[in-house]
């Protein structure tokens, strides 16, 4: 199809469900590039905690206790630049179980799985319904040279029960949807860390856990905010 015909039909499918906000929009053709590689452009080493960074090829960070995750995302969600990512990486770096269990349910790029492994857990599962992200992680994880060490899977592949540690980087209605099978997979007195959440979102994510989860205060960056709790 020819980008006008591409972009007429946008303006087309823009005005019909956003008819008040299409007006103001414009559209513009871009050059075809390489969209897996256009997080280079913006992405550099980056720190967390007290000791976690999350470096690009080509760079070393000097820190001597660093623990350092290797990451190229491709075009799979998780850099840590995104409060977020960041949220959730910050509490790892403080409260990982080590020598623990942990399941990082919708991992995109494998960051908050391969963190979690580099900070001391014993057993980790990477799980995602998408396989590019499968595949970023499998990567990211060869990278960090801990690809015997992670499990990836698609949630129905899931071999894990009882574990220490479920971390959700995902969104608030999944995170609902989900509340039963995420609880499930905890061990008692395991915790949750959940985020992809709105700040006007987390009472209503909050209700769908609070009868198997006694959650701490939620944590906000921006309009984001981190959930963690402990299964009773």
């Amino acid at each position: 199809m020819k980008p006008d015909t591409v972009t007429t039909q946008l303006q087309v499918s823009l005005t019909e469900v956003f008819p008040t906000v299409a007006a103001g929009l414009v559209v513009e053709t871009l050059d075809d590039r390489d969209w897996s590689e256009n997080w280079r452009e913006n992405f550099s080493a980056m720190h967390f905690g007290e000791r976690l960074w999350v470096v690009p090829s080509g760079e070393e960070v000097a820190a001597q206790d660093a623990v350092v995750v290797r990451l190229d995302p491709g075009l799979a969600f998780g850099t840590g630049t995104h409060a977020t990512t960041a949220l959730c990486l910050e509490w790892l770096d403080a409260h990982v179980p080590v020598g623990g269990r942990v399941i990082d349910y919708g991992c995109g790029s494998g960051i908050l799985a391969i963190a979690a492994h580099k900070l001391g857990a014993a057993r980790v599962h990477a799980v995602d319904i998408d396989p590019q992200a499968l595949q970023a992680t499998r990567e990211n994880a060869r990278r960090n040279g801990i690809d015997e060490d992670l499990v990836v899977q698609f949630p129905d592949e899931l071999s894990i029960r009882h574990a220490d540690l479920v971390i959700a980087n995902i969104l608030a209605n999944p995170l609902i949807e989900l509340a039963g099978r995420l609880t499930g997979l905890l061990a008692a007195g395991g915790h949750i860390v959940m985020t992809g959440i709105l700040a006007e979102q987390a009472d209503s994510v909050m209700a769908a856990y609070r009868d198997a989860v006694e959650f701490a205060e939620p944590v906000r960056r921006d309009e984001w905010v981190l959930l963690t709790g402990r299964k009773r």
